[in-house]
């Protein structure tokens, strides 16, 4: 009994704290501008690249929509136990612990990218095929050396989703905004992440300075947020993007519940075309929760521990027998 009160304060306190955080929020936000504010969600099963057997179908029809939730949904239940032992491992999960979505948006597009208009990502510029060439050379026989050799969202350092530009991904597809009279302050849950975006015209950051996150600077337009981002590092490359990418973000109220999020990748040195995504946000009720990547991370010390483990049994097999 006294567990269950325990539980019920707590979360009464969660509600509480929530609610009054956004009435301050709220009146930090200038009146001049449109609100943008609120805990948006960004889960979909529709893919950012359409798939080759939609290829020319750039919408579906409500029935349609509805046929394809149903086979994807069966298709990517993680508690289904065919195909083998294998294949049941690597399902990873069960499936409660999934949150990719269960609807495609509501646009009824095919795919998330909306142009080119057949829905898939550019062809990669020869440049940016050598460019990838010498770094799978570079990094070949040495995947495992170290931490610092493995993947930035397999360190928990930056995770897929999160950061600049924002995708859906397999859980936490949770953004909030917060409006202040300079700023505005856009926190994905996936990975915590945190992009505070000056709004006062300053210019970007001389480019000799990269981060992984790129450096954002916004305006208004009309009733639209506009937020270009430069000086990305070679260490985060986005579908195999280049550091010198522009990244230019739109986020548009629709209605009261619905917040369009467009985003235009030009790189020019990557992509023999400049791309946009197109994502319909819908309000969430809250609240975020803190993204425990770092302090759960046993992946990474067994992935390095299974290397040296190998390192070891190949040095024993080349001793002589006795």
């Amino acid at each position: 009994m006294k567990c269950r009160i325990l539980i019920l304060v707590f979360c009464l306190a969660a509600l509480i704290g929530s609610a009054a955080g956004q009435t301050k929020t709220a009146a930090l936000r200038p009146p001049s501008t449109p609100d943008i504010q609120g805990i948006w969600n960004f889960a979909t099963i529709t893919p950012l690249e359409r798939p080759a057997d939609l290829a020319g179908k750039e919408f579906f029809t409500e029935q349609e929509a509805a046929q394809h939730e149903k086979e994807v949904l069966a298709r990517t239940n993680m508690d289904r136990r065919d195909g083998g032992a294998q294949a049941d491992l690597e399902r990873a999960y069960n499936d409660f612990w999934w949150d990719r979505g269960t609807k495609i948006v509501k646009t009824l597009r095919t795919s998330l990218i909306v142009d080119p208009r057949n829905g898939r990502i550019p062809p990669l510029t020869a440049g940016a095929k050598e460019r990838q060439a010498e770094r799978q050379a570079a990094n070949r026989g040495h995947e495992f050396d170290g931490p610092e050799n493995r993947p930035l969202f397999e360190r928990c350092l930056i995770l897929q989703g999160a950061g600049a530009p924002t995708t859906p991904t397999a859980y936490n597809n949770n953004t909030q905004i917060v409006q202040t009279p300079g700023f505005v302050a856009i926190h994905n849950e996936m990975g915590h992440e945190v992009r505070i975006i000056p709004l006062d015209g300053r210019p970007h950051l001389p480019q000799t300075m990269r981060q992984w996150k790129g450096d954002s600077r916004g305006h208004w337009e009309s009733d639209t947020l506009i937020v270009e981002t430069t000086n990305f590092s070679v260490k985060n490359s986005f579908r195999g993007s280049g550091p010198d990418m522009t990244l230019t973000e739109r986020f548009r109220r629709l209605d009261a519940d619905t917040l369009e999020y467009r985003f235009t990748v030009d790189d020019p040195e990557t992509f023999t075309q400049p791309w946009t995504v197109e994502i319909p946000l819908t309000r969430a009720p809250g609240p975020l929760f803190e993204y425990a990547c770092h302090e759960g991370n046993y992946g990474m010390r067994g992935v390095l521990s299974g290397a040296r483990a190998q390192e070891k049994d190949a040095v024993e097999a080349k001793r002589p027998s006795k």
